[in-house]
């Protein structure tokens, strides 16, 4: 019988609305020795994900764009609207000023090795778990994937 994403997640993990204060959000991921929460709206629906990632540009700011002075001009070598973004991200005091905003999310009957693929080409650390109606059930993360091995 092959192994499904029910089979390893977390069910019923911690989640966060995007009115949440960032720095509750920051306390639930160092109290449990997590690395993020899914953030859902009030009816529970998958809205976004909150990571550790997310939260460096609190402490590191962006970087900005590089850019070239040509008579009196600013020319920009890439999308200012980027380092703009990245900006807001930085300043946020809310989740949902911080958040992902495009969760990749896996359903409890995927297959595990898919998952893993999923994660592996996304470049996430977890998904969440949800169900047809965009309800989180759970979270998979990479420790669930490297346990499921263990255990095989």
């Amino acid at each position: 019988m092959s192994q499904t994403v029910a089979d390893y997640m977390t069910s019923t993990p911690f989640t966060v609305t995007p009115k949440t204060l960032l720095k509750e959000a920051v306390r639930l991921l160092s109290e449990h020795h997590i690395t993020g929460l899914p953030v859902v709206d009030d009816d529970g629906t998958l809205v976004g994900v909150i990571s550790d990632s997310d939260l460096m540009w609190q402490e590191t700011g962006p970087d900005r764009p590089p850019y070239i002075m040509f008579l009196d001009s600013v020319i920009f070598l890439q999308n200012p609207a980027r380092y703009e973004k990245e900006l807001h991200k930085a300043l946020g005091q809310t989740v949902g000023e911080v958040m992902t905003d495009r969760p990749i999310a896996v359903s409890p009957d995927r297959p595990l090795p898919e998952a893993a693929r999923l994660m592996h080409e996304k470049g996430v650390r977890r998904l969440p778990v949800v169900d047809e109606n965009k309800q989180v059930l759970g979270i998979i993360t990479h420790g669930d994937i490297i346990r499921a091995m263990a255990a095989s």
